[in-house]
């Protein structure tokens, strides 16, 4: 069985998307999602890796039946802390500072949250396909030097094919006046079509309904901006609404000086965030090396029912850069799948394109290995784009995700 590729694209301006209507001159006060932090050239930030020898791959359609594990990651100095004894800070301000089930009834106590231990966190990183003998390895291999031999220059030109994609949908919602302050940036505003709705009213929030389809299997996301003050309310009623138990957050809230997201939860178990519909509870935390956990009941105040959530932090990925270290990337996208459980998984960075958009394309590989399904990177990259505007910002990025991908295959085949 083959992947279908759908691929259309088309010769568009970089700045098609910025200001060149009348009915998007109120956004020109925003700040653009581009010019934040300068990109560095393409290939130059590297993973810390010595089994990473080539950043070139990418799949075929066969079907390919694959294995592959994870070394073990020197021990972190990862910690339980009581959010308690921490002293109350404005919740804006804030810098860097189990499986959760569906929606139930607010319990007395505190629930029992086990820590994760790096030990833990690297057997989990192991991938292990349905199917693993001889004939797996032999075909893992053969595709193993089928991406070695692929060059720098057809992983840049896969990235600016992508950037040719023009806009593929209306984008009214994002545009309209009423929803000016709701936007983080003004050049990224999801389309009508895949945008999430809110409520009966179907109101606005930026953020978009991602599904990716390999195989038989679809993957279901939504992909959101970090939330600003103003629509912290909006995301919490999406989480609820649409049944999330997970939540995938990959920036820290000021980088370089710049507030990237603002701090949406609690930072105290003593007190919590006061919404006007929703009461949010911090009810435990846990810091480890290279993310932070923490574990939410969100109160609905008219009728007292909480949905528990699981609030996934990663701390080590730079705006517009990609992780020093691809062994914590790859722990990190498989604890969120684990704690998956019900609803779209919410993933978000800044504007949430470019790390999302790698979040999401490597958590998609992932499973694909796991069930013995082949893939093509750029097709689910594509895929993205065609629900939400520039998905996978930087050539950088894109990289990163063949690169974290051969780190993975070339590890299995060694301890293989």
């Amino acid at each position: 069985m083959s992947i279908p590729y759908y691929f259309d694209y088309h010769r568009r301006d970089n700045d098609d998307d910025k200001d060149d209507a009348d009915n998007l001159n109120f956004r020109k006060n925003l700040p653009s999602s581009s010019q934040k932090t300068p990109t560095k050239k393409v290939f130059e930030n590297k993973v810390n890796s010595e089994k990473v020898k080539s950043s070139h791959m990418t799949f075929s359609s066969k079907n390919y039946e694959f294995l592959f594990q994870e070394p073990s990651e020197s021990e972190s100095d990862e910690t339980m802390w009581n959010v308690s004894d921490f002293p109350h800070n404005d919740r804006w301000n804030s810098v860097d500072t189990e499986p959760a089930g569906p929606s139930k009834t607010v319990s007395p106590g505190l629930p029992d949250i086990e820590t994760v231990s790096e030990k833990e966190l690297s057997q989990l990183s192991q991938i292990q396909p349905l199917i693993f003998n001889y004939s797996s390895q032999s075909a893992m291999k053969d595709c193993l030097k089928t991406l070695q031999k692929k060059e720098e220059y057809d992983i840049i030109r896969e990235f600016l094919e992508l950037e040719e994609m023009p806009l593929l949908d209306d984008i009214n919602s994002g545009n309209e006046l009423l929803n000016k302050d709701k936007n983080r940036y003004r050049d990224i505003l999801p389309y009508d079509s895949t945008r999430v709705p809110l409520g009966k009213n179907k109101n606005y929030i930026n953020a978009s309904y991602i599904r990716i389809v390999n195989y038989e299997e679809e993957y279901f996301y939504i992909a959101t901006q970090g939330p600003l003050p103003e629509t912290i309310e909006d995301f919490w009623q999406m989480v609820i609404e649409n049944n999330c138990n997970v939540i995938a957050m990959i920036t820290r809230e000021i980088e370089g000086g710049v507030i990237k997201c603002h701090s949406y939860w609690p930072i105290s178990l003593k007190e919590p965030l006061e919404l006007k519909h929703f009461r949010i509870l911090l009810e435990n935390c846990q810091i480890t090396q290279y993310f932070i956990i923490r574990v939410f009941q969100i109160v609905k105040k008219s009728t007292g029912m909480s949905h528990c959530v699981k609030h996934l932090q990663f701390t080590k990925w730079p705006d517009h850069g990609t992780p020093a270290s691809a062994d914590f990337f790859i722990k990190y996208v498989r604890y969120v799948r684990k704690s998956h459980l019900t609803g779209p998984l919410v993933v978000h960075c800044s504007a949430g394109v470019g790390r999302t958009g790698v979040f999401i394309c490597v958590d998609v590989v992932f499973c694909a290995i796991e069930k013995n399904y082949s893939f093509n990177i750029m097709n689910i990259v594509t895929q993205m784009r065609r629900q939400r505007y520039g998905m996978i910002q930087t050539k950088e990025q894109y990289q990163f995700c063949y690169e974290i991908v051969l780190e993975v295959l070339q590890t299995l085949l060694a301890l293989s």
